[in-house]
């Protein structure tokens, strides 16, 4: 089976809306559309066959969701067991999708970090092979393939990228994406919530920062620690670092839903609310990136959603706003 098999070529459209408040093209790249409806689909797909060609039946992972449903639906298809690991915020929906795909659900810990102890300890009392879910080199792979399709899709050359940063495994195949096809001088904003901004705290630190605790509902970005190789790309590539706040988050995934008809959950809305709130025309307005080019805002994930969720943040965040 190749890795093609195991992901989807997403669709590339423009969206008129956020383009009107860009000041220019911005074009969506709908990872959403994936099998499980989120991009981990990719570089985790790239790993489930590598380590099934290496003889592997049985792996166990750590997530906040998305690539704890994609790691099920890769070892589905492959064949093979999977336990997957939640944090105890995972919603109920998510746990339902994820036995859904006849996986072994455990849940434990209130962030990633404290779930992840727990699956390596799986994996060492069972033999089970242990897939980190974002950090390795076969993953970026896989994510880099996003930037192709862009590449072979998009009228121009873009002027910017937009995307969200939970442990860093998608920045990190962006920009090794956009290395393979030239596009090296391509700057990427890398949007974060506040409570979940563990590469932002890195990027002002000089040096790598783990969060005590993740408190922004966007829980999909709830690395503490990003990896390591992102954050030494942003001394090679421009990276611009930026948090908006859970308020902006939700109110982007609503206004999206509004313009495209499509559910996102708060961390990709974390990336939308970079448009919908002006950050990317100030961009812009201070000649800041010099590209005459379209945007593109990559749309993560649109698993962990639901109206009935929607409804319930809306309430919490904006009713009094």
């Amino acid at each position: 089976m190749e890795g093609s098999k195991l992901y989807c070529r997403t669709p590339l459209i423009e969206s008129l809306p956020l383009s009107k408040l860009a000041g220019r093209e911005v074009y969506l790249k709908l990872e959403n559309a994936q099998p499980t409806s989120s991009f981990k689909q990719r570089g985790l797909s790239f790993r489930a066959l590598e380590i099934f060609k290496e003889g592997y039946r049985d792996v166990v992972i750590a997530s906040g969701g998305n690539a704890g449903m994609a790691m099920a639906y890769c070892a589905r298809k492959l064949g093979m067991g999977a336990t997957i690991v939640v944090p105890e915020a995972t919603t109920t929906a998510t746990r339902v999708k994820l036995e859904q795909q006849g996986a072994r659900l455990r849940i434990h810990g209130s962030n990633w970090s404290e779930t992840n102890k727990t699956a390596l300890q799986i994996a060492k009392e069972t033999g089970a092979f242990y897939i980190h879910p974002f950090d390795h080199p076969t993953i970026w792979k896989g994510n880099a393939t996003l930037v192709r399709e862009i590449y072979q899709d998009v009228p121009s050359k873009p002027s910017l990228i937009v995307t969200c940063v939970g442990g860093g495994g998608l920045l990190c195949g962006l920009v090794e994406g956009l290395r393979d096809v030239g596009w090296d001088d391509v700057p990427i904003v890398a949007m974060e919530t506040r409570g979940a901004e563990s590469y932002n705290a890195s990027i002002k630190a000089g040096k790598l920062v783990t969060l005590p605790k993740i408190t922004s509902i966007a829980t999909t970005l709830g690395a503490c620690t990003v990896c390591p190789k992102s954050f030494e790309y942003a001394s090679v590539h421009e990276i611009i670092s930026e948090v908006t706040d859970d308020a902006r988050a939700v109110s982007s995934c609503l206004k999206f839903a509004d313009d495209h008809k499509i559910l996102v959950e708060p961390s990709c809305g974390a990336s939308l609310s970079a448009v919908y709130d002006g950050f990317v025309s100030d961009l812009f307005a201070n000649g800041r990136p010099k590209g005459e080019g379209p945007v593109v805002v990559v749309v993560c994930g649109g698993n962990d959603v639901s109206l009935n969720l929607l409804e319930k943040w809306k309430s919490r965040f904006l009713n009094n706003v």
